[in-house]
Parts: structure tokens; C-alpha cells; sequence
């Protein structure tokens, strides 16, 4: 079936979305080095940061499905992508003044920000995807990659440059609000909620949080973010302490490892839908323990990056999965994929702080170990993500 004008609009706007997205994070992620020098503080210390990000995104998650039911995935984005944008604002004066409180209270509204964002952006993806009657999660996420790699090397250009990171933010933070004022206009229209639920409009706001199914592929999500999430927070900063390698190599390997994760998202789509979204996901999940590894244990640059590569290419697929079967049922989509995303979002919350202080005492690097007993999780509960019969093609 030949997709609409709608729907490829829709689908093209939600790829700068999501790419945009990512680029926000990197602009963060791969200079958290240099936000740990502006500031002089310990990697427990930076894990404190990271868990202000956290909470702020764990505790604004459960809100977010019920507010896109509402106001709709364009709106939702806006907001989410304008709280970001003033709290990049905020962490750039932290910065600017060397104030450790000031840049948590900054980074918990970016935890915000971004969590209605991200919700709200997967929502939209699911959709599309409907719509276009094919696996199309993946490349939305693969946009996300994409966005966040340009991030990273934007971010080892600029440490090369030694442009302070509070400068970098800001520039990020323009450019956010004026995507966000045009590009979700695109996106395909507001369904009411009670359309959106099928004449049950009376189900209640936090029964997702009650189905089985739901709550295991959130699971499956927590493991698969924390894959992603730690390699996301920590391969520079433990290529720098582990290594022994300069700020600039510390963002280059970031981007590789997003790099090998953007190219199995781009062509992820053909393998779900030829093997089916268990299969490859127990297999995604393996590779990245293999990565994992090879890069905790490599005594050189070279063989950790060929550890950052497997461990990106093992975490591609993982995380849109999870978001596409949490919206097989359209009717439920956007209280499930919030459910989901809080779930998998714990990862982000209790995970870096845990890294950070684990890694004080046995570096960061091998920290990272601790990260394999949640791949493990993802895999025992792969079933749950497997496609309903009616969704077979």
C-alpha cells in the first residue's frame, strides 16, 4: 500500500525530531569531561548530576502519555523541547559560574524537558509506522544516532578548539527552539482522546501500570536502555580515565560507538520484520555483552573501539523494539509507551549514579561490568515483545 502525503510528511518530520533530539543529548553526553573540569568534580560526583537528569525524567514520565493523549504529539514535543532549551540555558550559567547546584537543578528540567519529548516523539513514530504498514521504528531511532554522532563529533571539534561547553549549550539551545516552533506542525493530526480509546474513555489514567505484558516489555526496555544509556554516559569519560586518552579521543570513541548503533538502526527494520522482534532482540542483546566486554577488558584504544562498535551495533535495536510492540494497540499507545519509557528511564536514573560511585572504587571502566546483569533481564523477557498474531505478515 502506497503511504499518503500525511503520512510522509509526518514520518519525515519525525526523523528531524528525533535526530534533533539526539543532538541535544550528545551536546551534553560527550562533554561531560569538560563539565566535570568547569565544575572540579569526582566521577561520583558527575554520577549526582546525572542522577538529578534522571529523577527529573522519572518523575515527569508517567505524565507524559496522558498529556500527548491531551494536547496531541506535536504540542507535547514543543513543550518538552522548550523546557530543554531553557534548562541548557540554566546549565550553561552553571557553568559559566562553577556552580555544581546550579547544573543539577538545570539538568533535572532537561530530565523533564526531554521526557515529554521523548515520549511523545515515540509516540508519533508508532503511528507513522502504522500507517506505513512496515518496521519504521528503528530509523527513527536511527535518526536519534544520527543526531547524536554529529553531536559528539560537533562536541570533539569544539573541545579541539577549546570553546568553553557553557557556549556550545547555548548555541544548541537557538537552534532547538527555532526546529521546534516549525517542524511538528508536520506530524500527523490530534486524534481526540476518546477516538484515541476507542469509546473507552473511562478506562483508568494508570492501568497500563497493571498489565503484565506492559510491564515486562518495560523490562525489557530498562535493559536495553541501560546498554545504551551507560555507553551514552560513561565511554568517554572511561576512555579517559581507563585509558589514559585526551577529551577529544574520549568524544571520537562516543561517536563511534553511536556510529555501529545508527547503521544496524537504519537497516534494523528488514531484520525484525524477517525474524521477528524476538529473535533479533536476543541476538542484539548478545552482541552488546560480547562489546561490553572487549571494551571493559581491552588494554589499548584500538581494541576498545572495536568493543565500542559491537556494543553499539548490540544496543541498536533493543530500545525501539521495546517502544514499537509498548504501541501495538493504538487505542492504549501513548499511556503504554509512558509506562515503558518509565521504566526503561530507571535505568537512567539509578544507573549512572551507581556507575559513577562504583566506579571510585574499581574505575570506571570496570564499573561498567555491573551493566551485564540487566542485558541479562532483557533477554529472559524478550518473549513479551513478540508481535501479536494479527500484526504478522
Amino acid at each position: 500500500m502506497r503511504a499518503d502525503v500525511a503520512a510522509r510528511n509526518a514520518a519525515a518530520a519525525t526523523f528531524v525530531i528525533f535526530g534533533l533530539n539526539g543532538l541535544v543529548f550528545a551536546s551534553w553526553a560527550a562533554r561531560i569531561p569538560a563539565a566535570a573540569a568547569a565544575l572540579d568534580i569526582t566521577a561520583g560526583e558527575i554520577g549526582l548530576l546525572l542522577l538529578a537528569l534522571g529523577l527529573g525524567s522519572v518523575l515527569s514520565l508517567p505524565l507524559a502519555g496522558p498529556i500527548a493523549a491531551r494536547i496531541g504529539t506535536a504540542n507535547t514535543v514543543r513543550a518538552g523541547g522548550i523546557i530543554a532549551a531553557i534548562a541548557g540555558t540554566g546549565l550553561a550559567l552553571a557553568l559559566f559560574a562553577g556552580s555544581a547546584p546550579g547544573a543539577a537543578a538545570a539538568l533535572f528540567g532537561y530530565g523533564v524537558g526531554v521526557a515529554w519529548w521523548d515520549v511523545a516523539q515515540n509516540i508519533e513514530g508508532a503511528d507513522v509506522e502504522r500507517r506505513l504498514l512496515r518496521t519504521i521504528m528503528p530509523q527513527f531511532h536511527a535518526a536519534f544516532s544520527l543526531g547524536a554522532f554529529a553531536g559528539a563529533m560537533i562536541g570533539a571539534w569544539l573541545s579541539v578548539l577549546q570553546v568553553p561547553l557553557a557556549v556550545h549549550l547555548l548555541c544548541v539551545a537557538a537552534v532547538v527552539t527555532v526546529v521546534l516552533l516549525a517542524v511538528p506542525k508536520y506530524f500527523l493530526p490530534h486524534l481526540p482522546e476518546q477516538q484515541n480509546n476507542d469509546g473507552d474513555a473511562r478506562r483508568g489514567r494508570f492501568a497500563a501500570w497493571r498489565e503484565p505484558r506492559t510491564v515486562l516489555i518495560g523490562v525489557v526496555v530498562l535493559g536495553a536502555a541501560l546498554t545504551e544509556g551507560a555507553a551514552n554516559d560513561w565511554i568517554a569519560q572511561a576512555a579517559v580515565a581507563g585509558l589514559g586518552a585526551t577529551e577529544a579521543t574520549g568524544a571520537v570513541l562516543f561517536g563511534i560507538f553511536v556510529a555501529s548503533m545508527t547503521l544496524l538502526r537504519l537497516a534494523g527494520g528488514r531484520f525484525i520484520d524477517r525474524w521477528g522482534r524476538v529473535a533479533v532482540l536476543r541476538t542484539s542483546m548478545a552482541v552488546a555483552l560480547v562489546g561490553l566486554l572487549v571494551f571493559v577488558f581491552a588494554p589499548t584504544v584500538p581494541l576498545a573501539v572495536a568493543g565500542a562498535v559491537l556494543w553499539g551495533a548490540g544496543a541498536a535495536l533493543g530500545f525501539p523494539m521495546g517502544m514499537s510492540a509498548a504501541a501495538d494497540d493504538r487505542a492504549f499507545a501513548a499511556e503504554r509507551v509512558s509506562v515503558v519509557s518509565t521504566l526503561g528511564y530507571v535505568a537512567f536514573l539509578a544507573g549512572p549514579p551507581f556507575l559513577g560511585f562504583l566506579g571510585e572504587h574499581v574505575g570506571i571502566r570496570n564499573a561498567l561490568l555491573a551493566v551485564a546483569l540487566l542485558m541479562v533481564a532483557s533477554l529472559l523477557t524478550a518473549p513479551a515483545a513478540r508481535e501479536p498474531e494479527l500484526a504478522r505478515r
